[in-house]
């Protein structure tokens, strides 16, 4: 191709998303997509509404309750939830699945006299 009286060179084709997604990384851990996916399902977020009803009701989640909420959520989602309400150590969370975010959060003095609204399902996390 010529543009301007000087040779162009052509763009050499791209691999279409569908092939690069069947080559395995170099360690053959997987592709990309499989990667970051498994990265992002381990991940809770917790909302600003939620940091500050935590903070005021001085809860706050070890990294073994963070993995411990994650697989919760994990079974939530396996069941089709779209919100949950988790039960662990003696705390409540209302979590998003499909955003795998915590909505709320309560103690156990809070958990006695509360009614959960706008949930689909209920995990009690071991």
């Amino acid at each position: 191709m010529i543009y301007n009286n000087r040779p162009i060179q052509s763009i050499p084709s791209l691999t279409p998303t569908s092939e690069v997604q069947k080559r395995p990384n170099v360690q053959g851990a997987g592709t990309f997509q499989d990667i970051l996916n498994e990265k992002l399902k381990g991940d809770i977020k917790i909302s600003k509404h939620a940091q500050m009803r935590m903070q005021m009701r001085n809860v706050t989640l070890t990294e073994a309750q963070r993995e411990k909420l994650a697989r919760a959520v994990d079974k939530a989602d396996a069941k089709g939830v779209r919100d949950t309400l988790v039960v662990m150590d003696r705390m409540a969370f209302v979590v998003n699945v499909k955003n795998r975010t915590v909505i709320t959060a309560l103690n156990s003095s809070e958990m006695k006299e509360n009614v959960f609204t706008n949930i689909d399902g209920a995990v009690f996390a071991d």
